[in-house]
């Protein structure tokens, strides 16, 4: 309320703080108030800093993912699509966050049980990930944890097995056995 009377409703800072109180609200479980607060900074970015600025494309990201936690997985592959091709334009393909936002997009395409499509794009995370943060990078195991979920439900258990327990040792390794990330690929295992 301080940030809008003092500063005004098209100030990038007004942007931020709407976005950070969507965060707030979806860590709350309120996706729907969450949808319309980054709706809300999103249309304020696009007017200020224009659809091709990385904080634009980050508001797409995170109203892709309230969507998604919505259950509207349509809205946030078509959103979250929309953000992949602005990062694409601003950072190039080989950018951790353009690895990021195929991560995320290959998760909307699993809930839209389209496991074909998650596997694709969470190979292509993987690839970038490895080549821009190395093979024992959290984010690196993460893409391992996640394609293993895909692969399972492809029926390929073995390739399940072989990247989840490469997910394993990396979380191990880097995090410890006590990381809440290692429990979580210790069960998907």
């Amino acid at each position: 309320i301080i940030q809008k009377r003092v500063l005004g409703e098209s100030h990038p800072g007004y942007a931020t703080s709407l976005s950070n109180l969507a965060d707030y609200y979806n860590n709350l479980g309120d996706y729907s108030k969450a949808v319309e607060l980054c709706t809300q900074a999103l249309e304020i970015r696009k007017r200020v800093l224009g659809e091709s600025h990385p904080a634009y494309a980050r508001s797409q990201n995170n109203l892709a993912r309230y969507y998604f936690c919505l259950g509207d997985y349509a809205k946030a592959v078509e959103i979250g699509t929309q953000a992949l091709e602005i990062q694409k334009k601003i950072f190039g393909e080989t950018h951790s966050d353009y690895a990021t936002s195929l991560n995320n997009l290959a998760g909307y395409y699993f809930k839209l049980d389209d496991y074909s499509k998650a596997v694709e794009l969470g190979i292509q995370a993987l690839e970038i990930r490895k080549c821009v943060l190395g093979e024992s990078h959290p984010d690196y195991a993460t893409s391992l944890n996640n394609l293993a979920g895909y692969y399972s439900y492809l029926g390929d258990y073995s390739k399940a097995v072989e990247l989840g327990t490469q997910a394993l040792e990396i979380q191990k390794k880097v995090l410890g056995e006590s990381h809440p990330d290692y429990a979580t690929s210790l069960d998907n295992l």
